[in-house]
C-alpha cells in the first residue's frame, strides 16, 4: 500500500469520526499548588467542536485521493 492510498484512507475515516462524534474531550492540568505538605491540583475538562464541513472536506478529499491513486 502506497503513502498517497494510506493517506486517503487516514482522511476517511477521520472524517467520518468527525462528523460521527462531533468532536472529542481531553483533560488539562491547569492551576497547582503546593503548600506544605498540602498538594492541590485542579483539572478542567476541555472539549474540541469538529465542524461539519470539516469532515465532510476530510471524506471528500480523501475520496479523491483514492480516486486519483487508481489512476496512475
Amino acid at each position: 500500500m502506497d503513502t498517497q492510498k494510506l493517506a486517503a484512507i487516514l482522511l476517511i475515516v477521520a472524517g467520518a469520526l468527525g462528523l460521527a462524534y462531533g468532536g472529542f474531550s481531553y483533560t488539562k492540568e491547569t492551576h497547582q499548588a503546593n503548600v506544605g505538605a498540602l498538594h492541590l491540583s485542579f483539572d478542567e475538562k476541555q472539549h474540541v467542536n469538529v465542524p461539519v464541513w470539516a469532515g465532510v472536506s476530510a471524506i471528500v478529499i480523501g475520496g479523491i485521493l483514492l480516486v486519483v491513486g487508481k489512476k496512475r
